[in-house]
């Protein structure tokens, strides 16, 4: 038996509908041409000290009960940004939101948060729920990415605010790996930042 094409030729797909799409990421992934690993990423961290996240934590702590986080633009604002804030302040990047890419009918839309120092970057994609379906749409960005640009390799987060997940591209093996280690807000903040500021900072790991 054949099996299903799930991309049709003549049809537009934005990243947000691969998120809709009811298929496996691993499926939709390969008709992209990548192949979906899920693994404990070695993910690169800072050894810098970012004070400044232990107060953003307390705040949080204290907010938290009193906020309500039922759709994705009160997460971004309350716990996604304060962190990325943080994170411009000390590496000094360039923080794009909403930032439009299109590399041809299939892969186009616009991206979060595109974080970029020197030569690394890194997307987030920020969603209200369905931290599954939200890493395919994520993946599908990062193999828009790397059609655009020099880098081997390319890192993303998905992230429902509370909920972080990294995943990793490595063109040249054409493969994306899901890392199946979870950082939690606002308990590993300090842990999270570490890993976007090693990223960005390009450490070796």
């Amino acid at each position: 038996m054949p099996k299903i094409k799930i991309l049709q030729e003549g049809q537009s797909y934005t990243f947000r509908s691969y998120f809709d799409l009811p298929y496996e990421a691993d499926e939709i992934l390969a008709e992209l041409n990548y192949s979906l690993v899920k693994s404990r990423l070695s993910l690169p961290k800072t050894t810098k000290a970012l004070e400044s996240l232990s107060e953003i934590q307390n705040k949080l702590e204290k907010i938290l009960p009193f906020v309500n986080l039922s759709n994705e633009t009160a997460r971004r604002e309350i716990l996604v940004s304060p962190i990325l804030l943080e994170i411009v302040y000390y590496c000094h990047c360039q923080l794009r939101i909403e930032y439009p890419l299109k590399v041809n009918d299939w892969l186009k839309g616009n991206l979060d948060y595109l974080l970029r120092y020197r030569n690394n970057l890194l997307v987030l994609e920020a969603k209200n729920d369905d931290l599954t379906r939200g890493f395919t749409q994520l993946a599908a960005e990062l193999i828009a990415l790397a059609e655009v640009e020099e880098n081997n390799i390319f890192y993303g987060a998905v992230t429902m605010g509370d909920i972080w997940r990294f995943g990793k591209l490595n063109k040249a093996e054409q493969q994306i790996t899901q890392d199946i280690n979870l950082f939690r807000i606002p308990d590993d903040i300090k842990d999270l930042g570490k890993v976007l500021v090693g990223i960005l900072e390009g450490v070796e790991n």
